[in-house]
């Protein structure tokens, strides 16, 4: 179970007596969490009980999180379904526990799909809903750079070498070196807040629809296409690094409904699905190979097969997808 900080039921009740949310009934932490504590609580108030999230940041500082108190509360007040911390008796969201930036969050109702019960309708629908989400910041007033994004996968991408096959090492220093390539063309990709790691356990569904999306703490400035991507590569793949055409079509086509695409993101399309999964197969390569992670025991770590991500590379490569006209 991925809860890196233990917390008490003091640390619990002292906390939430900061709020007007009522009295602590129980508390039990979220198993699958990759970076952060997560728990469920629960809380009695008029005799009624309400549910609720309390996340534990274990590799962002204080100083990041103005940032996604910022960006939540910005997305919720458009309708989008995030979760937006909830302020205490002051009017402050942010606190502390355990010397780590803590959130109090509402629960969603919904649930997740599994990876292989997921269909072209929950594609459309998180097609619509990441398009929607794109367009709700364009005009937020905040950027913040991704701190897994370029200059961390050139820098990672080195450091890994010693720990690699020469051609995987070489496979990764290959997809680094031409996404710096597509950066140097004279095109103009749309660029804003992203998700920044939109897989199919970040969102919760009512039926086919989504009713929620979580786990926002890797939003950032960048190419909205690539946000796409990193979809595209977990929504729409079979166990052996395949794309299902079917239901990639369906995520691509209602993305576009809502946010058409431009003529340089036809061109972007194909290499920035290889740089999404370059990125998610490094950094599963990192715990993987053994490499110590900050704020987390190497023992209590969650750690995906990075191998999922590179059979999608190598599909990428061997073919091509493009854009729905």
């Amino acid at each position: 179970m991925a809860v890196y900080t233990q917390l008490s039921q003091n640390d619990m009740t002292d906390l939430l007596a900061q709020f007007d949310l009522g009295q602590l009934v129980s508390y039990k932490g979220i198993e699958g969490g990759i970076e952060n504590t997560n728990y469920f609580v629960t809380l009695e108030k008029n005799n009624q009980h309400s549910e609720y999230v309390l996340t534990v940041f274990e590799e962002l500082g204080m100083d990041d999180m103005s940032f996604f108190v910022e960006l939540t509360t910005w997305l919720a007040e458009r309708e989008i379904p995030v979760p937006s911390p909830f302020q205490d008796r002051n009017g402050i969201a942010l606190k502390k526990l355990h010397n780590r930036p803590t959130l109090l969050l509402p629960r969603f109702s919904g649930q997740h799909v599994a990876q292989k019960d997921l269909t072209a309708e929950h594609c459309a629908s998180i097609g619509t809903h990441l398009a929607k989400f794109h367009r709700a910041t364009e005009n937020f007033y905040l950027r913040r750079q991704a701190h897994r994004g370029v200059f961390w996968w050139r820098r990672e991408s080195q450091n890994i070498q010693s720990h690699l096959s020469k051609e995987d090492g070489e496979l990764l220093a290959q997809e680094v070196r031409l996404f710096d390539e597509l950066r140097e063309q004279p095109w103009g990709l749309p660029m804003g807040i992203i998700h920044g790691d939109m897989f199919h356990d970040n969102a919760l569904f009512e039926g086919n629809q989504v009713s929620a999306i979580i786990d926002v703490y890797n939003a950032a400035t960048a190419f909205l296409l690539f946000d796409l991507a990193i979809v595209a590569n977990d929504w729409c793949t079979l166990p052996d690094g395949q794309i299902d055409i079917q239901r990639e079509q369906a995520l691509l086509k209602a993305y576009n409904a809502e946010r058409p695409f431009t003529e340089d993101e036809h061109k972007a399309w194909s290499q920035l699905t290889r740089t999404a999964a370059m990125r998610f197969w490094l950094s599963r390569l990192i715990p993987a190979c053994g490499i110590e992670q900050v704020g987390r025991q190497s023992d209590e770590m969650v750690i995906k097969d990075p191998d999922e991500l590179k059979r999608i590379l190598l599909q990428r490569i061997a073919n091509p997808s493009s854009l729905p006209s």
